[in-house]
């Protein structure tokens, strides 16, 4: 199992691109397009210009099988991406396609587990601006990393006072989890930070978030030896505590991994 979303904003001259998402939904236990997710898809092609699609996942919900499971996805995949060639929609050289089975963290409801996700840009032609080099996704930060370097987690959220991982953050939990899948050797450690108080970590706070992302990962099959995780409180703030803005608060408010093998 291989679960990989990449979050990426290129900006090229004469061409701005903005990495989007579409998601289609199928019935229960179908890969065949039903009438709303043709409508939607029409919609889609109708209303975006020059589309790229670079990736497109499916997902299925728990009942049946792995195996069977793992198959019903990819055949989801192949029927949007079918539908795209047959609409003449660009999809890019070297695009990357995954069934993931029912091995993903799983809604409650199950109708939004059948699913396809399409990920896309829009290509709109603008006037030429000045090349903005891409920033380095986490899997590259990973891959370029030496035994001892941090690496920020970037959009991990969490409820307010709490260890609960807020949904947007998902994107992110699924490119760590693809970066230690492909990275087989790779050992972290995992380490949260709060930020506000001016001393201690109430509740133990960034101890539980770092055990959150810890929780997930072992969820995921990936094997504990691999993982450790501890909080430092405010004890290793970015910046010094009281801060002086929210952008300060946010900063010193994260979690990082720190690279114990690689």
């Amino acid at each position: 199992m291989r679960i990989q979303t990449v979050i990426l904003f290129w900006f090229f001259t004469l061409s701005a691109f903005a990495q989007q998402r579409l998601t289609v939904y199928f019935d229960f236990d179908q890969y065949h397009l039903n009438e709303t997710a043709v409508q939607q898809l029409n919609s889609w092609i109708a209303d975006n210009d020059h589309i790229e699609v670079g990736k497109i996942y499916g997902f299925c919900d728990w009942k049946g099988t792995n195996i069977y499971n793992d198959s019903l996805s990819l055949k989801r995949v192949k029927t949007v991406l079918d539908y795209m060639n047959a609409n003449k929609i660009k999809v890019r050289e070297g695009y990357e396609i995954r069934g993931f089975g029912e091995d993903f963290v799983q809604s409650k409801n199950q109708g939004e587990n059948r699913k396809v996700v399409i990920v896309y840009e829009v290509n709109k032609q603008e006037k030429a601006v000045p090349v903005v080099p891409a920033a380095p996704t986490l899997q590259q930060k990973i891959k370029d990393a030496k035994t001892g370097d941090y690496i920020t987690l970037e959009n991990i959220h969490f409820f307010n006072m709490s260890p609960r991982i807020l949904p947007k953050s998902k994107p992110v939990l699924y490119e760590l989890l693809c970066a230690m899948q492909d990275n087989p050797k790779l050992k972290i450690d995992i380490q949260g930070h709060i930020c506000c108080q001016t001393e201690g970590d109430i509740n133990n706070l960034s101890v539980m978030r770092a055990r959150a992302i810890y929780s997930y990962l072992v969820a995921n099959k990936i094997n504990r030896k691999r993982l450790s995780y501890q909080g430092f409180g405010v004890t290793k703030p970015i910046h010094p505590i009281p801060e002086q803005n929210e952008q300060q608060q946010n900063e010193n408010r994260r979690v990082e991994i720190m690279i114990v093998e690689h």
